[in-house]
């Protein structure tokens, strides 16, 4: 079964301890798609300007990923510019120019219209609200976001988050959404604003996923030499999502094992600069990197309890 995102397409300038690269691809829509279509069918929806590359477009040309909800408007593309600290876990962000996404209206077609499986990257709350509202039958949507719109969008966020099964959102807009110091209960919290579920991502620590009844961590897959993190969230959103879809059922199993995928996928898109990970990530070297983490996670008590006696 297929899935429809909605988020944004853009040129990026990023420059990282490890180098530099200018208007590269970019935006949430574009590194998950890259990373679900590896698992299911992707429907994208955004906007460009009439300045976008084509070396771009040809990138995100695949059988599994339809581009008919493409807008090209006359006018720039989106461009973010940002520069990350030694460690990699700040950035800071130079120059952001909103160009043909400020005027982003999505209007979705018959035929996404009717998808049950909707992803929500991280957009105006005010747009997603617009997404849903144009859905027919929505079954299983999923929604990240970011602090700019926890701050400035709040009211409109929490409507969203009614209407939403699943949130994907890293530990410090967790904590900015719910007020609580202290991550795990910051988790708990959003349960109570009406998704079921919750992914926290932690960066170069994995995530965990909170239910009512279920948690859930993985570590992320060990990486000797980080380029670049950009995307590194929204790729992660594509592998969770993207497995989840095709295992074709929302369990306990099936949200562990989405979980240790989306870690999977996170960890080719900081490999290389831009989405250059993603296009050489091939099924074998992802599934072998799955079998390393469940591997690194396995541990039975049997043997040593009887040392500890």
């Amino acid at each position: 079964m297929a899935i429809a995102v909605v988020g944004s397409l853009g040129l990026d300038t990023i420059e990282t301890p490890a180098g530099r690269v200018e208007e590269v691809l970019g935006g949430s829509a574009a590194y998950f798609s890259l990373a679900a279509r590896h698992f299911s069918p992707v429907s994208l929806v955004a906007v460009v300007g009439s300045d976008f590359p084509d070396a771009a477009r040809r990138a995100l040309e695949h059988p599994d990923l339809d581009l008919t909800g493409l807008e090209v408007q006359e006018g720039r593309t989106f461009r973010w510019e940002g520069v990350y600290s030694r460690d990699m876990n700040t950035r800071e962000t130079r120059r952001t120019e909103l160009n043909v996404f400020e005027r982003f209206r999505p209007k979705l077609h018959d035929g996404i219209r009717s998808f049950r499986n909707v992803f929500l990257a991280n957009i105006d709350p005010v747009l997603q609200r617009e997404v849903l509202d144009q859905l027919t039958d929505p079954k299983l949507v999923l929604c990240d976001t970011m602090n700019y719109w926890i701050r400035s969008k709040r009211e409109d966020l929490l409507e969203i988050l009614k209407r939403v099964r699943i949130l994907l959102i890293n530990e410090e807009e967790a904590r900015e959404l719910t007020g609580e110091p202290l991550t795990h209960r910051a988790a708990r919290a959003i349960l109570s604003l009406g998704p079921e579920t919750v992914v926290i991502k932690q960066g170069e620590h994995g995530a965990f996923l909170q239910g009512r009844d279920l948690y859930f961590t993985a570590p992320a897959v060990p990486i000797e030499s980080v380029l670049d993190p950009t995307g590194a969230g929204d790729t992660f959103a594509g592998g969770f999502f993207g497995a989840l879809t095709r295992m074709g059922r929302l369990t306990d199993r099936t949200l562990r094992a989405a979980v240790v995928y989306g870690c999977v996928m996170a960890s080719f898109t900081v490999e290389d600069f831009g989405v250059e990970g993603l296009l050489r990530a091939k099924r074998a070297e992802i599934l072998r990197r799955a079998d390393s983490i469940m591997e690194m996670t396995r541990f039975r008590l049997d043997d040593t309890a009887r040392l500890l006696r």
